[in-house]
């Protein structure tokens, strides 16, 4: 591939039309069409894959919808490089919801490295994951094993299980108690953790969904105004009164990092519910589903591999017995490939910048928001043969393990690691973890297994229609 100086740097083509009433009309073809073929146009109609357009939600929410995306592999990464990109208050793109969501903080999420609290924010997160490593296979297993108790029982009852239900109670069940020690059932929350979750996430990314309502009621009510804070501050309060309880220990951290415990507190929050029970959300029924839609020979592969490395282990699930499994991380790393937790990206320019494409070198000057939509990168034709199949066993082997640089998911490649003065995901480690844990939990119990897949907001829907549990002897586990 041509390097910059072999290039001729052009201007990056594309328009963004009339102010106010072009991003609307964008706005309204964005949703019209889906956000893939609202891409796919504009690179059809530009022949690049850097292009300038208009991104949601535009008037009235964002004051400036006007982007330079970057839709390619090789063109994505600049998104990554923070001596490039600032991205300070870009974590939701061209808006950002008020801070009386968060307590009236500006979160870590919201923090560009250069600012002194997202390195003391960000190095409580690794030393709260650090403290609590030992914890999270125990507490994994512990609280999907009930999961998959419920889902039996109700596929004997109703002949169906809805995994996302199931998923969203018990993964904030298992954050609680992996991160902090405290099941959240066992405070004053109660059962009432999931819902107000997922009232709150509500709030924040309402301008980017769409509820299948008709179009005039979303555009109203969805898409042109924030709605306001005060809908949900009932739950809010409930939910950080159980933070600033279960995470005793990692406040009194905070206080030595130079956070009051009320800043930590949000930023805690924050980050166990946006960032790591919104993941896995989206997540757990997108691995579960992408293997529903796999040949059986696929299921049989994985129940060998996991229960030959937790037979080697004495018949414990050890953190060694699942860095064996090499076609298991394959299979979390395909499916984050497939449909990243994170679809969307962005920064500002911090200099004058030329933004190289497989095809081309364009200017971007310093100011304009770069954005990419993650799919694009992870589904690239050039880089991937077959991109937009399910390939389970894509990452194993050495040719495999050549494209998990290209694994992008955590605001970063998969083959590095999150710092205090980077943007990938602090617990890009403790995610995939999980998403292994949930495939050696399910193939230690069953065999193989039939399920429906759909869509919902965030990611795939699935219902479970059928299990084949394992024989016994080959499932034997402690």
């Amino acid at each position: 591939m041509a390097s910059n100086s072999d290039m001729t740097v052009e201007e990056v083509p594309g328009s963004y039309g009339t102010p106010f009433f072009t991003p609307i009309s964008d706005r309204l073809e964005f949703y019209y069409q889906g956000q893939d073929k609202y891409f796919q146009s504009r690179v059809d109609k530009y022949k690049s894959t850097v292009v300038r357009l208009n991104v949601p939600p535009g008037p009235f929410m964002a004051s400036n919808p006007q982007v330079v995306a970057v839709l390619d592999a090789k063109s994505f990464p600049v998104l990554f490089d923070v001596s490039k990109v600032e991205k300070k208050n870009v974590f939701t793109g061209t808006y950002m919801p008020s801070t009386s969501l968060t307590g009236g903080f500006r979160v870590c999420s919201y923090l560009d490295p250069s600012e002194p609290n997202h390195a003391k924010v960000k190095q409580l997160l690794f030393n709260i994951l650090a403290s609590r490593k030992d914890a999270v296979i125990p507490t994994f297993r512990n609280n999907f094993s009930a999961l998959f108790d419920t889902m039996e029982s109700q596929l004997a009852s109703d002949g169906k299980s809805d995994f996302n239900a199931l998923n969203d109670n018990t993964s904030f069940e298992f954050l609680g108690d992996a991160y902090y020690g405290v099941r959240p059932s066992d405070t004053e929350l109660g059962t009432t953790g999931p819902s107000r979750c997922t009232k709150w996430l509500f709030l924040q990314l309402h301008p980017l969904m769409t509820l299948g309502l008709p179009k005039i009621l979303e555009e109203l009510f969805l898409h042109t105004f924030p709605l306001p804070s005060f809908i949900v501050k009932s739950d809010y309060k409930a939910l950080y009164k159980y933070f600033s309880e279960a995470a005793a220990t990692a406040l009194d951290n905070a206080e030595k990092l130079g956070l009051s415990r009320e800043e930590a507190t949000h930023n805690l929050l924050f980050a166990t519910v946006f960032n790591s029970y919104g993941g896995m959300k989206v997540l757990l029924p997108g691995i579960l589903g992408w293997l529903a839609t796999s040949d059986k020979s696929l299921h049989e592969r994985l129940a060998a591999e996991i229960r030959g490395a937790v037979a080697e282990e004495g018949g414990k699930v050890t953190v060694n017995a699942v860095a064996k499994m090499e076609l298991t991380l394959s299979v979390v790393y395909e499916a984050v490939r497939m449909d990243p937790p994170v679809k969307y990206q962005y920064g500002h320019a911090k200099e004058d910048l030329v933004v190289e494409s497989h095809d081309g070198a364009y200017k971007v000057k310093k100011g304009e928001m770069l954005f990419g939509y993650q799919p694009f990168a992870t589904r690239d034709p050039k880089v991937f043969e077959r991109a937009e199949e399910y390939v389970g066993d894509r990452f194993v082997g050495e040719e495999g393990k050549q494209l998990i640089k290209y694994v992008v998911w955590s605001n970063g490649p998969e083959t590095e690691k999150p710092t205090v003065a980077n943007k990938q995901c602090a617990a890009k480690d403790f995610v995939v973890l999980v998403g292994r844990l949930l495939v050696v939990e399910f193939f230690l119990r069953y065999d193989t297994f039939e399920a429906d897949v759909g869509n919902v907001l965030l990611g795939s829907q699935v219902t479970v229609t059928s299990l084949t549990k394992a024989s016994a002897s080959s499932s034997s586990s402690s």
